[in-house]
């Protein structure tokens, strides 16, 4: 995995196991997300759901159950369909880039 901080926005690659790469940039503020990109090499069908899942996770407190229910609520919302990683796999990709740079 790799990850580095650039500016305010912390980055990681996570490459789900035995599925695809996950790649997120966020911005930390009271260890609550207020800044969030996700890209990587995976499907999500309807495609317009990947906005509303970084819309959702802003505020959200830096803790996998919280995250995993935000992310799922989002695809439920719509009946969407993640191809190739769970909402446990982008909310792990998440951690690591937070808690990599927290070590520094």
């Amino acid at each position: 995995m790799e990850f580095l901080e650039v500016g305010t926005m912390r980055r990681s690659s996570y490459k789900v196991p035995g599925g695809k790469l996950l790649k997120v940039k966020i911005g930390i503020e009271d260890d609550r997300i207020s800044r969030i990109v996700i890209t990587g090499d995976f499907f999500i069908h309807p495609e317009s759901t990947l906005p509303e899942i970084e819309k959702n996770l802003l505020g959200c407190p830096l803790a996998k159950d919280k995250l995993v229910e935000r992310i799922q609520s989002s695809l439920d919302a719509v009946d969407a369909h993640a191809i190739g990683f769970t909402s446990a796999d982008l909310a792990q990709a998440i951690l690591k880039a937070f808690e990599q740079d927290a070590t520094k």
